[in-house]
C-alpha cells in the first residue's frame, strides 16, 4: 500500500480519530479541574518557531502531535479565559465540525451541496424569528463578521440609487457612512476598501456610556452634508467591542428613515441578545435595520467561523453582486439556493451544521442561556469590583464585557497608565488568568469578556487578588 492509500485507510482514521476524541474529552476535562492547566502557555514567538520549525519533519506518533498542539494552544474552555470575544466552542459544535471537515462540501452551488442551502435557508428564518422580521426577510452566512459587515455596505451602496456602482464604478461624489466613535475597525476597513478612504468615514460622537450621542446625529450629518459628502448608510452598534456598549437602534433607525440612509446593525458580538428572554432588550428597535450581522463563534458557541448577514429585505442580497459567470448557472433569476450569487465567497464550507446540529439539539433555550448568563456574570463583576477601593470601571456593562483598571491615588494618568498595562502583561505570561487592555480616552484599562460558562465571581476574586498581588510586586 503506497503512503497515499495508507493515508485514506479508513482503518487508519478510525484508530487516529478515536485516539484524538478521547483526548480532546480529557483535555475538556482537565481545563476545568481543581490542578489547572495554565489558560495560555506562554513563548516568546522565536522559541515556538524554532520548536515547531525543527519538528516539521520529524516523525511522531499522531497522538504525541494532538497532545502537543493541545498543550501549546490558548485554551478557550478554561475559565479563566477571559479575553478576546471568542466562545468556547460547544462540544457538539466541535463534533459537527468533523462532518464539515469531512463532507468539504462547498455550500456556493447547490448541486456542490444540496444540504447546505436548505440548512442556511432554515436558519435564516429561525434568525427572523426572534429579531421581528417579516417573510420578506432572507440572508446566508458568511465567513466572520468582517466580511459581512463588508458585504452588508457593497449592498448599500449599491441599492441607495448612484447607479451601477458595481458595474460601473463609484460616482464621482464623496460617499460616506456615518459610524459610532466606538464602531469595529473592520467598519473603516470596509469603508476604505469601497474606494472612499478617510473622508468615507464620518464619525458620530459618543455619550458618557460609549452609545452613538443621539442628539448629535443631525449636527453629524448636516456638517457631513456641508463638506459635500454623501451620505448612503449608517451603522449601529449592537454592541461595541471595546465596552459592549449597544447604541438606540430605535432612534437610529428614525433618523435613517428621515434622511433615506441604509441603516445596518453590527450585531457580530451582542446581536445574539435577541435569543436571551431578560436581555433582549438591549437589542429594541434591531427590526428596523436594513441588514443585520450576528456572528456563531462569538455568543452562540460554535467552533467554525460563522456570521449570519439577514436583510430585512431579501431581494437586495441579490444587488450587492450581479456579474454573469454561465459555467456556474443556467439563468440570473435570484434563486436562495445558489448562495454564490449573494455571498462574497465563492466557495464556502457547510459550517451551518454547527448551527443547525445545536439547535436541534438544544433548542433556542441553550443561546438564552448562555447570553443571560454571561451578561449576569459581567454585572455581578462590576459590583466586585466597585466595592473595592482600589479598582475603578470605565463604564457599567450592557453585556459580558467590561473595562476596568487598578486605580492609585496621586499617581498621574501615564503612571496608571504604565502600571495597568505592566499587571496585564505579568498576567499574560504568567498564564493564570487571560485578559486583554484596551484604550478608551488616552487611558489604558484592563478588559474581559466572560465568554465561558464555568467562569465563576469566585474565580473573577481570585484575578482581583492576583492584580492587587501584581501591583505589590
Amino acid at each position: 500500500m503506497t503512503k497515499l492509500h495508507q493515508a485514506f485507510s479508513h482503518d487508519d482514521f478510525r484508530k487516529k480519530g478515536h485516539q484524538l476524541i478521547d483526548q480532546v474529552a480529557d483535555y475538556l476535562e482537565a481545563v476545568n479541574a481543581p490542578n489547572e492547566m495554565p489558560v495560555l502557555p506562554w513563548r516568546d514567538p522565536q522559541v515556538a518557531y524554532d520548536d515547531w520549525n525543527k519538528n516539521l519533519l520529524k516523525e511522531n506518533k499522531p497522538a504525541d502531535f494532538y497532545k502537543k498542539v493541545i498543550q501549546t494552544s490558548i485554551h478557550l474552555h478554561h475559565p479563566k479565559y477571559m479575553g478576546h470575544q471568542v466562545a468556547p466552542p460547544l462540544p457538539d459544535a466541535i463534533l459537527s465540525g468533523i462532518l464539515v471537515s469531512t463532507l468539504k462540501n462547498g455550500s456556493g452551488l447547490y448541486e456542490m451541496s444540496p444540504l447546505a442551502a436548505p440548512m442556511e435557508k432554515t436558519i435564516i428564518e429561525f434568525f427572523n424569528k426572534y429579531i421581528g422580521y417579516d417573510e420578506e426577510a432572507s440572508g446566508f452566512l458568511t465567513s466572520g463578521g468582517t466580511l459581512a459587515n463588508l458585504t452588508a455596505l457593497l449592498t448599500a451602496r449599491q441599492v441607495k440609487g448612484y447607479g451601477d456602482i458595481w458595474n460601473e464604478g463609484n460616482p464621482e461624489k464623496q460617499l460616506a457612512v456615518m459610524v459610532s466613535d466606538q464602531a469595529h475597525y473592520c467598519v473603516d476597513r470596509a469603508v476604505r476598501i469601497m474606494g472612499f478612504g478617510e473622508a468615507g468615514i464620518v464619525k458620530i460622537p459618543t455619550n458618557d456610556k460609549f452609545q452613538v450621542d443621539v442628539s448629535k446625529l443631525e449636527e453629524t450629518y448636516n456638517n457631513a452634508i456641508a463638506e459635500g459628502k454623501t451620505i448612503f448608510a449608517i451603522v449601529g452598534n449592537a454592541c461595541s467591542t471595546s465596552v459592549g456598549a449597544y447604541d438606540d437602534l430605535e432612534a437610529i433607525g428614525t433618523f435613517a428613515q428621515k434622511h433615506n440612509l441604509w441603516f445596518h446593525a453590527d450585531g457580530a458580538h451582542g446581536g445574539a441578545a435577541i435569543f436571551s428572554k431578560k436581555y433582549k432588550n438591549t437589542v429594541q428597535g434591531i427590526e428596523h435595520a436594513d441588514s443585520i450581522i450576528i456572528d456563531g463563534h462569538k455568543m452562540m458557541m460554535t467552533a467554525g467561523l460563522i456570521t449570519a448577514l439577514i436583510y430585512k429585505n431579501g431581494k437586495n442580497s441579490y444587488r450587492t453582486f450581479h456579474q454573469k459567470a454561465h459555467y456556474l448557472w443556467e439563468n440570473s433569476e435570484a434563486e436562495w439556493f445558489n448562495l454564490t450569487k449573494r455571498t462574497f465567497e465563492c466557495t464556502k464550507f457547510t459550517n451551518v451544521i454547527e448551527l443547525y446540529s445545536m439547535i436541534q439539539n438544544y433548542g433556542v433555550e441553550i443561546f438564552d442561556q448562555y447570553v443571560t448568563m454571561t451578561y449576569d456574570l459581567a454585572k455581578s463583576f462590576a459590583m466586585m469590583l466597585k466595592a473595592h477601593p482600589d479598582f475603578e470601571i470605565a463604564h457599567e456593562p450592557e453585556s459580558n464585557i467590561l473595562c476596568f483598571r487598578i486605580f492609585e491615588k496621586g499617581k498621574s494618568k501615564t503612571e496608571l497608565n504604565q502600571l495597568n498595562a505592566a499587571i496585564r502583561k505579568h498576567l499574560i505570561q504568567e498564564g493564570k488568568f487571560y485578559i486583554v487592555q484596551t484604550m478608551i480616552e488616552e487611558t489604558i484599562y484592563l478588559r474581559v469578556s466572560l465568554m465561558n460558562t464555568f467562569t465563576t465571581t469566585t474565580i473573577l476574586e481570585e484575578l482581583m487578588e492576583e492584580i492587587l498581588k501584581i501591583n505589590v510586586l
